[in-house]
């Protein structure tokens, strides 16, 4: 059986970012724990920059995955939006690796963690504002700008179940859902 040298140095890469993040990975600490040579990462990767965007690639290509499978066609757009916002936030805070580039993000502001905390945002911004704009179009919704909407959608998520956790006990699922609808689909006018 043959050893896929690429996956076993991804997997091993992977491992080294979500323990000690970015900027405390080496292309050393990589080659050790993949159990291959320096060289042989660089017969696949040029750098470690190549070698971390390919395991953000696949990272948002498991994001997008995980909010797929989320959306159902019988299901109204609220329903869908809510359960694959939800399931790609609670990936997101579940996943070592996220939860690592995130703290380095906050904690020590490394510009290529800041890039890809951006790519991550942007392509949970762009499924919404897909799905928004397939609302429109069947009626569901009230036309509006998809991309301002879809930035409130998450914006609105995260404030609920990442923010309002550091000074309050966490929502429930069902919570989250009943605030979302009230504040996104019903307002506050009578």
């Amino acid at each position: 059986m043959a050893i896929d040298r690429r996956q076993q140095i991804i997997d091993a890469a992977t491992n080294s970012f979500s323990l000690y993040g970015y900027k405390a990975t080496t292309i050393d600490q990589v080659a050790k724990l993949a159990n291959v040579g320096k060289g042989t990462i660089y017969t696949f990767f040029k750098n470690k920059e190549e070698l971390f965007d390919e395991i953000i690639k696949r990272l948002i290509k498991e994001m997008k995955e995980v909010a797929d499978d989320a959306v159902k066609p019988s299901d109204s757009f609220y329903e869908n939006v809510h359960r694959a916002l939800y399931r790609l936030l609670e990936f997101r805070k579940q996943h070592q690796l996220t939860i690592k580039l995130s703290q380095e993000a906050r904690d020590i502001g490394t510009p290529a963690v800041l890039d890809v905390m951006e790519k991550l945002e942007h392509a949970i911004l762009r499924f919404i504002e897909e799905k928004v704009v397939l609302a429109v179009e069947r009626g569901e919704i009230k036309e509006c700008d998809p991309e301002k909407t879809s930035f409130i959608m998450m914006k609105l998520y995260i404030a609920l179940i990442f923010d309002w956790e550091k000074k309050h006990s966490p929502l429930s699922k069902e919570e989250i859902s009943q605030l979302f609808e009230f504040y996104i689909f019903k307002g506050l006018s009578n």
